[in-house]
């Protein structure tokens, strides 16, 4: 239930907000807002008014299940006007987030504190919208238009010292916050009070800067950032009326957008996919040290990913020349991230103190989680658990890295099956969200749930996958290529598919993504099918491998490419290679070729989902989205058919 309970301390009135969990701007707390300014205007014991939260976190935004509703009364660029006009100044102390329209909030006030573990931001534009309560009128009269642009802009919230040094908030405090704003706010009444917010000027900002802005913050597929860049630009030009109604026109506008629907679906499926309502009331078994077993690309990066979430890890490669190398190049990721600004030389230097590497499977004794990421090969795979088998704890959680072999035959004779649990990693493992999760009859409730603990740790988006080959997300790629394939025995050609791809939103196409990982990779797995007697037609890329054309790495595959540039040149050697493969000549334009290419796409989802494999629509957006690189603004497969 919404509440504000509202308190005196002295001549200043605190206004508590109390709507867990994160104290969303509900259609009611926005009628208990303005309430509450009108009651205490009309108290004469009340000089000021300091606005609070309860629990962790300051108002953190709107209440998403008004997402797609209509606009409800009282809106909130009204309440937040009433706030910043009443009699009584008002005093945000923020802890937590001030995120999209509780940052408008705290705007609307006539003082902003913040306690230095806060921060402040106008992330609307990552849901395809604008903030819509003044975020792009009032930033840039609070702190410059070049703060508002990366805040509305850019998305990217900013923590509660640089929000200081930019002039967004006033001060920082230590301690008890409600007291330290009552004696801001009793201090504040002895000096004249600053000018509104709405009524400061904003500095005259030059052409260049614009026209740079706008080159910058260009995204293809995304309306959103150029639209809170035009509306910003608009607040500086016109008066702060004009501007509230421009910026109220736009985010009407974009809310009911195909890209804000998509966004939006995308939001709530990623809220949702944390942990499963099953798994609500289990708890995960103790995770404190993970193991790894391999150090090639795959183990080091999940290696060094789990160390950057603060897990001592041990490694273990067959001889000592693959543990100095596996080290090194977990090393090598940490070193990155401290280059990019992402942790600190102390930090790397705390967290490599976890870090071990051997050849001896004992030192892994006292793990609570050993993942395998070794070669794609069941024989090498069991082995690896066979030993693991003898040298880890009972309850220790067992879990292979695995994107095409059936985790049920790699666990084959292991004691306590159900510690036993696929955890499908993307490359790289450090970088790459996605996190398929992939149990076996025997796993546990509770390993289970210490898979999606980890998950959040590491901060993967988990989804859960039955299995098939290729689980969800590989199975669905192998699908989309295949018809890609299909288009080109049709006569469509190569370069016209990757470019229809590209232009719906895809860094790149299905055969240039081929040419950069490896033709030869899938190859090798078609060949492994076969020579178990299964029966597996021959594709276009099997033609191009056995012809040597393996991608950039041999300098050529569904394209060439000059020696030392990665830029895809149009192959008359591959138009030889596959004509008589060439059945027909379509004429399909661009839209047509994406068209169908995510229709097979869902329909391969839909296989999935009928055979149980994913347990909704949702999931298999997700594992698109953040494991293949489905354009996000589209919503997933699922979502966009």
């Amino acid at each position: 239930m919404n509440e504000i309970e509202i308190t005196r301390r002295g001549e200043i009135a605190v206004v508590m907000v109390d709507n867990p969990p994160v104290n969303a701007l509900s259609q009611a707390m926005r009628a208990a807002l303005l309430s509450a300014a009108d009651a205490l205007d009309r108290d004469d014991a009340v000089k000021a008014v300091v606005l609070a939260c309860a629990g962790r976190t300051f108002i953190a935004g709107a209440d998403v299940r008004e997402f797609d509703l209509p606009p409800l009364e009282p809106h909130l660029p009204d309440v937040i006007a009433r706030i910043e006009n009443a009699e009584k100044p008002w005093i945000a102390a923020i802890h937590g987030t001030a995120l999209g329209g509780g940052f408008e909030v705290a705007m609307g006030c006539r003082f902003r504190i913040a306690l230095e573990s806060a921060a402040v931001g106008l992330p609307e534009v990552t849901l395809g919208i604008i903030p819509g309560a003044g975020g792009t009128c009032r930033t840039p009269r609070l702190a410059g238009v070049e703060t508002a642009v990366k805040l509305a802009v850019g998305g990217r919230p900013l923590g509660a010292r640089k929000a200081l040094e930019a002039g967004l908030i006033d001060a920082i405090v230590e301690g008890d916050l409600v007291a330290e704003a009552v004696a801001f706010a009793e201090k504040a009444l002895q000096q004249p009070l600053p000018a509104k917010t709405s009524a400061r000027p904003i500095a005259a900002i030059d052409e260049a800067f614009w026209s740079e802005a706008e080159k910058d913050k260009a995204k293809p597929g995304y309306r959103a950032p150029l639209a809170a860049l035009s509306s910003i630009r608009f607040a500086t030009e016109n008066p702060f009326d004009a501007a509230m109604l421009n910026e109220r026109g736009l985010f009407l506008e974009l809310r009911a957008s195909d890209e804000a629907a998509a966004l939006r679906h995308v939001f709530f499926a990623e809220r949702s996919a944390a942990r499963p309502a099953a798994l609500k009331t289990v708890e995960p078994r103790p995770l404190k040290s993970i193991g790894i077993v391999g150090g090639g690309t795959m183990g080091t990066g999940i290696g060094a990913a789990a160390l950057m979430a603060g897990y001592p890890l041990t490694l273990i490669e067959r001889d000592e020349a693959a543990v100095a190398r596996g080290l090194s190049a977990i090393e090598a990721v940490l070193a990155g991230a401290v280059r990019r600004g992402k942790l600190t030389a102390a930090k790397q230097a705390f967290l490599l103190e976890g870090l071990a590497g051997t050849t001896d499977y004992q030192a892994l004794s006292a793990c609570d989680l050993v993942i395998e990421a070794v070669f794609e090969e069941i024989a090498v795979k069991r082995a690896v658990f066979a030993e693991l088998d003898r040298v880890c704890r009972a309850d220790a959680v067992l879990a292979t890295n695995t994107s095409y072999l059936d985790p049920r035959r790699i666990a084959e004779g292991l004691s306590h099956p159900e510690r036993f649990i696929g955890l499908h990693f993307f490359s790289p493992a450090h970088v790459m969200k996605l996190l398929e999760i992939i149990p076996v009859p025997e796993t546990a409730d509770d390993v289970l749930a210490t898979g999606f603990q980890l998950a959040r740790a590491l901060g993967k988006i988990p989804v859960t996958s039955g299995i098939c080959e290729g689980f969800i997300g590989n199975r669905i790629l192998k699908r989309y290529r295949a018809e890609a394939e299909q288009l080109v025995r049709r006569g469509v050609a190569i370069a016209e598919i990757d470019g229809a791809m590209r232009d719906y939103g895809f860094k790149m196409g299905p055969f240039e993504t081929q040419d950069l990982s490896g033709l030869d990779i899938a190859y090798l797995q078609r060949e492994g099918a076969r020579s178990e007697g299964q029966d597996v037609p021959e594709t276009l890329g099997d033609i191009l491998v056995r012809a040597g054309r393996k991608g950039q790495k041999t300098g050529g595959g569904w394209y060439d490419y000059r020696e030392g540039e990665r830029k895809p040149v149009v192959s008359s050697e591959v138009a030889a290679l596959l004509q008589p493969r060439i059945e027909a000549s379509d004429a399909l334009d661009r839209t047509a070729i994406a068209d169908h290419l995510i229709a097979a796409m869902a329909d391969e989802g839909r296989a999935i989902l009928a055979e149980g494999i994913a347990a909704k629509p949702e999931d298999i957006d997700l594992v698109k989205i953040h494991g293949y690189g489905f354009p996000r603004h589209r919503g997933g497969p699922m979502f966009a058919s």
